[in-house]
Order: C-alpha cells, then structure tokens, then sequence
C-alpha cells in the first residue's frame, strides 16, 4: 500500500508524466509554432489544482482518480516488493497504469526506477514467461504502442508476479519484483471510476 503522505506527490507526478509523455512532444511543438502569442495571465489567477481521490487500495497497488478540466484521469500505482541491488540509492521506484478518457488512451502502462535510465538503453518488463521491451527517456520507461500496453495490462491480471531490469546512466544494472496481488482489483477500481470495459 502506497503511504498517504506520498498520494500528492504520486498525484502530481502521474498528471507531469502524462503532459511531458514522449509521444506527446512533437504535437505540443507544432501547436506552439502555428499558435498565436498567448495572452499574458493575470498576476492574481492560479491554474486549478486537481481534485485527487484515492478509489482504494490492494496489497501493493493502489487506485486514484484525479478530476480535472479536461476530464477525469484514472490511474493506479504499485510499487515493488524487492529491488536489487539492495544498497544501490534510489528515488521512488513506481509502475503506473493509467486511463485519460477524455484523450481516448487507456491502459498506458508506465515506469519510474528511481534514477535516470542510461541514454538509448532499453528496460524490459516480464510478466511470468512474457517479456515486454521498454523504450526509456530519462527517469521513466514506456511501452512502445498501445497494443503492448494492452498485452501487459492482461498479463498482468493473469500473472502473479512481474521484474523490471534496467540500467542506470551510471551502468549499474537493476532488478525490481513486483507482487500482481491486488492488481487486478486496483485496476477494477480505476476502470470503473473511468468507464472502462474489458
């Protein structure tokens, strides 16, 4: 179960992974080149804050829903049962799973080791005998497509436990385990709270 005192901070840091996600980069450069100069914000406004509820929690994994503007994003968030190697010093280690109906993506799957991913490496995520490449970008990794997305998400329901290996900018190589108890309640939890069917 993820702490209470880091829900805000894992709040915020999904909403920041999802604006600067990779894919996203090109278009968001195309609409600043062709738009207008944007007209200077008042001093005294401040933009909203999301309204954040936590949907519950399953063994490790736990669901949230932020409500925005834009519409919901639905997310949950699980963290590893054993990292290796145990003495190396790292941030917070997280996967994320999460639905932006109102973008039409769901099931993105997501991964922050807790350090910078070495440039132009790959992580790999395995589920049980099902192994899944990763492209990386600084402190996070991504499935390539949305058909993989898809394909961990079901693995992940069925399997029981799940690694993630990567490696750091500095070369040292790492392994995360992640118990799959709870998953597929925590991402009942979210498909609900985002209309999502399987």
């Amino acid at each position: 179960m993820v702490p209470a005192m880091m829900r805000k901070t894992i709040s915020r840091f999904v909403l920041a992974a999802a604006l600067a996600a990779p894919w996203a980069l090109p278009h968001a450069v195309d609409a600043q080149t062709n738009a207008a100069p944007a007209a200077k914000p008042k001093p005294e406004s401040k933009p909203a804050e999301p309204k954040t509820e936590h949907l519950g929690d399953a063994q490790n994994w736990s669901a949230y829903v932020d409500t925005l503007k834009t519409g919901k994003v639905c997310y949950l968030v699980g963290r590893p049962i054993k990292s290796e190697p145990a003495n190396l010093k790292r941030g917070d280690v997280f996967i994320y799973v999460t639905h932006r109906p109102a973008e039409k993506t769901f099931n993105v799957v997501s991964f922050t080791p807790g350090y910078p991913y070495k440039e132009g490496s790959d992580a790999e995520f395995a589920v049980e005998s099902s192994k899944f490449d990763l492209f990386t970008s600084k402190e996070s990794a991504w499935a390539r497509d949305a058909a993989t997305e898809k394909a961990i998400v079901e693995a992940m329901i069925k399997g029981k436990q799940a690694t993630l290996k990567g490696v750091s900018a500095r070369g040292t190589g790492t392994t995360d385990t992640y118990s799959l108890a709870g998953f597929g309640q925590a991402l009942g939890l979210i498909d609900k709270a985002c209309g999502v069917k399987r």
